[in-house]
């Protein structure tokens, strides 16, 4: 997984009246995240140098130096839910995976799975089970007899399926989706340490054929269309970045916040094939947060498709649902915390239109 790139600054921003200290945006909450995060291992061995890494990003928090502008006028201190997590920075990750990428060729470890193995394995097989459904579906469009042989037909068509793993990390995903069947595979992350160390382990493992390439999501550069689009653990780091959750007072801030969450999506839209998927694994957002995201993204697209009336925007506006909910891996385990259920992992598929 990765964040976002740190943007330039601006230097038409008036200075700050306070400049935050490194303590004020590094807390102890945001430490213990950080932590949580990189506890969840996996039996594939790492011994990353945490405190060098947390070291690294703490300094390019520190440097950021976030304006006070930035936040809320009546506070001087921002709320405790803008404040960054190192797990946003490209320089956390090229750190991170450096680290990795030296550990596997010393020890031969993989490194970190993010969320772990077990979910991994358990987003690979149902992310296959509704792929097969669809192209089993798509046959039966077109042939009015179903075959007796549905099983090994879905399988067989699994191989016609385009795959994106934006913001691969290691790799281990795609990996895990070719032993399914999957052979079209394609994995992206603009930390270049990462797709180093994807191919290394993707050679040594016996998938040569995945392709890696260095691409940030949210400034692609890919221009062609994937049946299966998946996200494990992306869209999270990319709100842990500064200018993710952070909410602004001002009326243009305000858009620029939804702007970066726009931008996301913006680009899946464009990755992701028409009757295609997308699938979302994430740990900061539950199922009805990643649906109510994706609707606000259909009803953004359709304002603007209104507001500019440009020709051919008509009949996107006629018909605004670019995504759509299908489902959600429900065997994950869960927990109640105040009367409610929930779980540390969720796993969303939508469809685009």
């Amino acid at each position: 997984m990765a964040g976002i790139r740190l943007p330039p600054e601006d230097t038409d921003v008036t200075p700050p009246t306070r400049q935050p200290l490194t303590a004020d945006l590094i807390s102890d909450d945001d430490r213990s995240i950080a932590a949580d995060s990189w506890s969840i291992k996996s039996d594939y061995g790492s011994t990353l140098d945490d405190d060098q890494r947390h070291a690294d990003a703490s300094e390019a928090l520190a440097a950021r130096q976030v304006a006070a502008s930035d936040y809320s006028s009546d506070k001087e201190e921002p709320d405790a839910e803008a404040i960054p997590s190192m797990l946003g920075f490209q320089s956390y990750w090229d750190t991170a995976y450096a680290d990795e990428l030296t550990n596997f060729r010393e020890h031969g470890h993989a490194g970190e799975v993010w969320f772990g193995a077990d979910v991994m394995e358990m987003v690979a097989s149902w992310t296959k089970g509704l792929c097969v459904d669809i192209a089993q579906k798509q046959e039966q469009n077109h042939h009015d007899n179903e075959s007796s042989e549905t099983g090994s037909e879905g399988d067989r068509d699994l191989a016609a399926w385009t795959v994106l793993d934006v913001g691969t990390g290691n790799g281990l995903l795609l990996q895990e989706l070719a032993k399914q069947g999957f052979s079209d595979l394609t994995g992206t992350d603009y930390s270049e340490g990462a797709i180093d160390l994807a191919r290394s382990l993707a050679d040594r493992d016996g998938f040569a054929s995945i392709k890696f390439l260095v691409d940030d999501i949210l400034e692609t550069k890919l221009d062609k269309q994937f049946h299966l689009v998946t996200d494990k653990g992306t869209l999270d780091a990319i709100g842990l970045h500064p200018d993710g959750p952070v909410k602004r007072q001002a009326i243009i801030s305000i858009f620029d916040f939804v702007f970066q969450w726009i931008m996301y999506w913006e680009s899946i839209s464009k990755l992701v094939a028409p009757g295609g998927l997308v699938v979302i694994t994430s740990c900061n957002n539950t199922k009805d947060e990643l649906v109510q995201e994706v609707e606000n993204f259909n009803q953004s697209k359709a304002m603007i498709s209104q507001e500019t009336d440009t020709p051919g925007e008509s009949d996107a506006y006629a018909n605004p649902t670019i995504f759509s909910y299908l489902d959600h891996i429900r065997t994950y385990p869960t927990f109640m915390f105040g009367g409610s259920v929930g779980s540390r992992v969720t796993t969303v598929a939508f469809v685009r239109s």
